[in-house]
Parts: structure tokens; sequence; C-alpha cells
């Protein structure tokens, strides 16, 4: 089986960004291969000469994170990383492969290490990762299963670290295709190089969480009440609470705190994120410790989507379809005022707090539901 492994207080290597640099300048003039997925691959010294020179330094498990300084697209802020992964500290140094890749904050506070992306006078998306099948009127449609980009849960605190000790953030639009593959529009299916891990641990059957089975569900569409949990499986708020860590955010009101919590069979890990007024879930995730090229686990933890939904989520009329069709990823029924600072987003805290989990964990914590506007 796979091993894992629970770790807490991953912070930023205590080196200075001279030090950093250094460091992974020697990598490379011993012999160290990096290895872009983007237009940079003809000429992977561009990115350190175009500023990509990384600054700060991580270590989760037996893989590195070198970060580049942080910076922002009209999109969202990001970092270009390299990863060094664990399983190269056993091959000859001029043989070992160093692969940058793009980590992205994204709307539900998650950072993410995007898997492709596309850009032409049509599209501008990136790509979130393996494909799931979804069963819509009767027939089989494939989304992209976005959980499967997180990052590892453990990183998170340290990454949303080192973005809020910037004072002030450069905009770049290139970085994005420089390090990704670009795919054709119509393709959100992502290449080998991020969905080949995946599909080879999930060859053998011990490798599986719960059997391949979901972890929680709803018994009744549309029914919060109804969720259910496998047992064991579910948020241990008595003694699986592993750390609890800072942030914030200008979409959510202010201070932000993330909770990082065990389930009861110690098995896999949630984690919970505390605004002033929404509590919302992240899907959870294994403990893992083989992390592929692209930083994030290779083994999955099944369970409904509709548990994981973000305090603001999109809920928006498409008037580019005629008639103008509504577009929705909250509940039917469920969606709240719109977002003051994003008008493609709706409040979804009549959903969430309608949740079992969400009011046991308000009590868990002593953290009472906000008094409505």
């Amino acid at each position: 089986m796979l091993e894992s492994r629970i770790v807490t207080g991953i912070q930023p290597c205590a080196l200075t960004k001279v030090q950093v640099a250094r460091e992974f300048g020697a990598l490379i003039d011993a012999g160290a291969r990096v290895r872009p997925a983007g237009s940079a691959r003809a000429n992977p010294s561009r990115l350190r000469s175009l500023g990509y020179t990384p600054r700060h330094k991580l270590r989760l498990f037996d893989t590195l994170f070198y970060l580049a300084d942080l910076r922002q697209d009209d999109d969202a802020r990001f970092f270009i990383a390299y990863l060094l992964l664990g399983n190269e500290r056993d091959r000859g140094v001029r043989r070992r492969e160093i692969f940058p890749r793009f980590f992205y904050k994204d709307a539900s506070l998650v950072w993410r290490s995007a898997s492709h992306f596309a850009r032409s006078e049509r599209e501008n998306w990136i790509g979130k990762g393996d494909l799931k099948p979804v069963r819509e009127n009767g027939e089989v449609a494939l989304y992209s299963a976005e959980e499967t980009t997180n990052l590892p849960l453990e990183l998170q605190p340290a990454l949303d670290l080192i973005s809020r000790k910037v004072d002030r953030v450069r905009r770049d639009l290139r970085a994005l295709g420089l390090v990704l593959r670009r795919a054709p529009d119509h393709r959100i299916e992502p290449y080998q190089d991020f969905v080949a891990p995946r599909r080879k641990a999930a060859r053998d059957p011990r490798h599986r969480i719960h059997r391949g089975e979901s972890v929680a569900w709803f018994a009744r569409r549309n029914d919060p009440s109804s969720l259910r949990f496998a047992r064991g499986y579910e948020p241990d708020f008595r003694h699986g609470i592993l750390e609890v860590s800072h942030s914030g955010s200008r979409l959510y009101g202010g201070k932000i705190r993330k909770f990082r919590i065990l389930s009861s069979n110690q098995s896999i890990q949630y984690q919970f994120v505390a605004a002033p007024r929404h509590v919302w879930i992240v899907p959870p995730q294994a403990l893992t410790v083989e992390l592929s090229s692209f930083g994030v686990r290779t083994v999955d933890v099944c369970a409904d989507e509709d548990l994981f939904v973000p305090g603001y989520e999109y809920h928006y009329l498409d008037d580019t379809e005629d008639p103008p069709r509504l577009y929705s990823q909250i509940p039917e029924g469920f969606a709240g005022g719109i977002s003051e600072i994003d008008p493609a987003r709706a409040d979804a805290s009549p959903w969430l707090e309608a949740l079992p989990i969400v009011q046991a964990f308000r009590r868990a914590i002593r953290f009472p539901r906000p008094v409505p506007r």
C-alpha cells in the first residue's frame, strides 16, 4: 500500500531569497534538468532570465517545492513553482528532473496546481484536472473533477503565509503559457503527465479509499439534512483537529480561519473554512505521501460534490445563449444574494448552514452563525 503519514506545521524553509536562488542554481549547475510543459520547454533557462527565479522553499514529505515570487493575472494570484519529487533523490544528480508548475489560489480559497490551459479569441480557461462522469437527463457527461488539482492540505497554510508577505504583486499574463501545455479550445481532458500517476495508483485496489466508494452522500437530492457519512469517515471535531491557520479574503469580508481535521478513523483529512459570515468544507484528501509532478496526490477520496460548495459560488444568467440560461453551481433553491465583489457568484450559505456537519462544526468550535442581514 502507499505510505500514509500525518504531518503538521509545514512552514517555508528558513532561507533567505538569495539562499533559495543559489541552492536552486546549484541543482541546475550539477546537471538537473528543468522540464516545463509549456512554450519554455525549448529553452528552460528562459524562466529564470524572465524573472521566475525561486525565492521560497517548502518541503512536504520527500518532495521539494521552490517558488518564484507571487504574481497575478486577470483571474488569480499565482506562483511559478518548481518541483523536485522525492523519488528523484535516488537518481544520479545529472538525471534529476525538475518540473515547473502553475500554483494559483481559487475563489474557494484553495491553492491548486493547474493541469493545462486554453486561450483563444473564444476561450480562456485553466484546466482543472481529471474528468469524472456525471449522469444528466439519462445520459453521462464528463466534467472536470476540480478537487484533483487541489494541492495537499498540509501545504495550504504555508502558501497562504508566503502570499501574505508581499507588499506589491506584479501583473503577469505570460507565465501560464510558459510552464503549462496549451490545449485546443474544446479539450478539457488533461494530458498524460497529469493523469498517468493517477491511473497507476488506481490500478491497485489497496490504494482506493473506502474501496473507491463515496465517504459522504445525500440520501435525498437537494435535501441538506439527508447528508450521510460512511462509518469512520466523518470529521472528528473532538480529537481530530490537527491545525488552524489564518488568512484573509476581500470576497469573504475579512479574516479567514482554516481548520484541518482528521476523520474519526484517521484515514482522510478535511479542511473547514470559517469566514465572518460563511463556513464551508474543502473536498477531503488522503494522507498518502505520494505526489505527482504537479504536486497533487495521486489517490482520490470520493464524496458528493454538493457537500463542498464554497461560501460564494457561480450563479448567473448566461445571456450568450438564446434564450438566456441560468448557470448555477449552488443546489437548486438555495442560492442567496449576489456577491457585491463578484456579480457572477451568489451566497451559498442557505445551503451550507442547513448541512448538519456545518452546524456540528459551529458548535464544536463555538463559532455561532451570524445574524442574517
